[in-house]
């Protein structure tokens, strides 16, 4: 009798224990995706899509990427916002277009070119000085021809990819970053792998159950 008991008070502590692990698992997941939704309010990345995966299309999707992030870059320089840039870069989507466009005539190519700003999935991704969580981002994305080939990803606003390291948390603050998302991204705290991680794995739930 007293085995049976004992017993039955193992399985008690097994399942609380289980019951414990599940909800830490869901408010750490719960608080890693809402980390990446306040860092995705204050982001626009840059999506460049090759034709293909050919040595030339690649070399052109850069040549393309070089044109029109110097562009980006002059319209945005005086957006303190997301909103801000977001809405500048809405107001231009047909000078990008024609901006590409330019690059791949003059390279020799007739591929078409569409410009777009639309909301898009990308995967955890390191650059240098920083790193952005995966989940759901506002893009300015430039396809070229089939838009099959690699393609190249970084962040117009605030202009990160073009900042020096040691730059990045002064463009990060003043896009309207917090110090601890300043901290986050740039890697002084050392739990973002972990914490990026619960990121992803959220995410892919997130979009099972929509």
């Amino acid at each position: 009798m007293k085995t049976t008991e004992k017993a039955g008070n193992r399985l008690k502590i097994w399942e609380i224990a289980l019951l414990l692990g599940v909800a830490v698992c869901l408010l750490s997941g719960a608080k890693a995706l809402h980390t990446q939704d306040e860092l995705a309010d204050k982001v626009v990345r840059l999506h460049v899509l090759a034709n293909s995966d050919s040595e030339e299309d690649q070399a052109l999707k850069l040549q393309v990427r070089d044109a029109v992030l110097d562009r980006a870059e002059d319209l945005l320089a005086q957006s303190s916002s997301r909103a801000e840039a977001e809405a500048k870069l809405r107001g231009q989507l047909l000078e990008f277009e024609r901006l590409a466009e330019a690059v791949v005539r003059e390279a020799g190519y007739d591929y078409e070119v569409t410009a777009e700003l639309t909301d898009t999935e990308f995967p955890t991704r390191e650059y240098e000085g920083f790193t952005l969580p995966a989940g759901e981002y506002l893009a300015l994305r430039i396809l070229i021809g089939e838009a099959a080939g690699r393609n190249w990803w970084c962040v117009v606003f605030p202009p990160l990819c073009t900042a020096a390291t040691a730059d990045v948390p002064a463009s990060a603050m003043a896009a309207g970053f917090t110090e601890d998302e300043v901290r986050l991204i740039t890697e002084e705290d050392r739990g973002y792998v972990l914490k990026f991680k619960a990121v992803e794995f959220w995410e892919t739930l997130r979009e099972k159950w929509n």
